[in-house]
C-alpha cells in the first residue's frame, strides 16, 4: 500500500480529490484537517488537526515511510516549513504543492508558460483580502523546493488556472446559475475581451492522481489549464447550450459595471492565458472541454439545489 497523506481535503478540489483517489486500490489516505467540515468517507483515515499545530500533529500522526503528501491549504510559506518539520527525515518521497496561476507577472507574451517571471512583491491593488495571496504562494514554492533539496526528497508545483466544478465555493459558475434560474438579466462588459482559460475539479483531481510517485514530474512545476479560449459572451452561449433555458443579457460599459458593483467573478479587461500544455504532454492525459465540463457542473449544481 502507498502512503498518501492530504492536508486540506474538505473542501473544493482537496474533497473531489479524496472522493477519486478512495476509488482506487493501492493506497492508503490520510487527510489532516480542522474538522469544520468532516469526510466522513469510508476507505480514508481522518485526523483532526490544525496543520501549523506541531505538537498536535506529532501526536496524531501515524508513523509512515515512503509518505507522497498532496497539500491544499499553504498560503504561507510558514505552513509548508512547519509542517516538514514534524516529519521525521527520510519519511516522506514526494511532496505535490496545489499553488495557482496568480504567481505570474503580468505580461504581453502569451500564453503564460512556467518558466515566465513571477510576481516580486504583494499586489495592494487588488485590495487588504487578496495583495498577498498569489506572492504568497509563489513564496510557498520556493519554500517547498528549498526544504526539499534540504531533505532530498522530490516536490511537484501544480498551477491551476480558474478551477470549476463540483463542491465549488467560490460564486464563479454558480452565480450565473443562479441568475439564469432566477430569470434574471446578466450584465456583460460591453468590450468583445478579456478571455480567460478554465480547467476543471475532476482534471485537477486526475492530474494530481497521475503526479502521485511519478518519477517524470519530480522537481518540476506545471500550469493545470485547458486550451478553450472562453469570453464573458462565449461563457453565457456555453450556458444557453448546456442549459437549454433562455438567458437575458444586457451590456455595460466596465466603468458603470465597475460603479455597480455588479460582481461578474472574472476580470473585465484583462487576459488570463496560461499554456497547461507541459502536464498533458508528461502525463500523456487530455483536458476536459469547457462545454462537457461545464455540462458536468451544471447536472451537480441542478442535484444540489433539487
Amino acid at each position: 500500500m502507498r502512503n498518501i497523506l492530504i492536508i486540506g481535503g474538505s473542501y473544493f478540489v482537496g474533497r473531489v480529490f479524496v472522493e477519486e483517489l478512495v476509488k482506487k486500490a493501492g493506497y492508503s489516505i490520510y487527510v489532516v484537517n480542522r474538522g469544520n467540515v468532516p469526510l466522513n468517507m469510508e476507505g480514508m483515515h481522518e485526523i483532526v488537526c490544525d496543520r501549523n499545530d506541531g505538537d498536535g500533529l506529532r501526536h496524531k500522526l501515524p508513523s509512515l515511510d515512503r509518505l507522497a503528501i498532496v497539500d491544499f491549504c499553504a498560503y504561507e510559506p510558514r505552513d509548508i516549513k512547519n509542517l516538514i518539520s514534524v516529519l521525521p527525515e527520510g519519511s516522506f518521497k514526494q511532496y505535490i504543492y496545489i499553488s495557482t496561476t496568480s504567481i505570474y507577472k503580468d505580461t504581453l507574451q502569451l500564453p503564460v508558460m512556467e518558466d515566465s517571471p513571477k510576481l516580486t512583491g504583494p499586489q495592494p491593488e487588488l485590495g487588504p483580502q487578496m495583495a498577498n495571496y498569489a506572492f504568497n504562494k509563489w513564496l510557498g514554492e520556493l519554500e517547498l523546493m528549498k526544504q526539499c533539496r534540504q531533505r532530498k526528497c522530490h516536490y511537484t508545483c501544480l498551477r491551476p488556472a480558474i478551477i470549476y466544478g463540483k463542491y465549488n465555493y467560490a460564486p464563479r459558475e454558480s452565480w450565473f446559475f443562479d441568475m439564469i434560474h432566477q430569470d434574471k438579466t446578466i450584465v456583460l462588459p460591453d468590450n468583445e475581451l478579456a478571455l480567460f482559460q478554465f480547467v476543471s475539479v475532476w482534471d485537477v483531481a486526475k492530474i494530481i492522481i497521475a503526479c502521485l510517485e511519478n518519477e517524470k514530474v519530480f522537481d518540476k512545476a506545471f500550469n493545470l489549464s485547458a486550451g478553450d479560449l472562453v469570453s464573458y459572451r462565449r461563457f453565457v452561449e456555453v450556458l444557453k447550450e448546456i442549459t437549454g433555458k433562455r438567458i437575458s443579457v444586457r451590456t455595460e460599459s466596465i466603468a458603470t459595471i465597475d460603479q455597480q458593483r455588479i460582481p461578474l467573478p472574472f476580470p473585465l479587461d484583462k487576459h488570463l492565458i496560461y499554456s497547461g500544455a507541459l502536464i498533458q504532454q508528461v502525463l500523456g492525459l487530455q483536458y476536459t472541454p469547457f462545454k462537457e465540463g461545464m455540462r458536468q457542473t451544471y447536472e451537480y449544481y441542478k442535484q444540489k439545489n433539487a
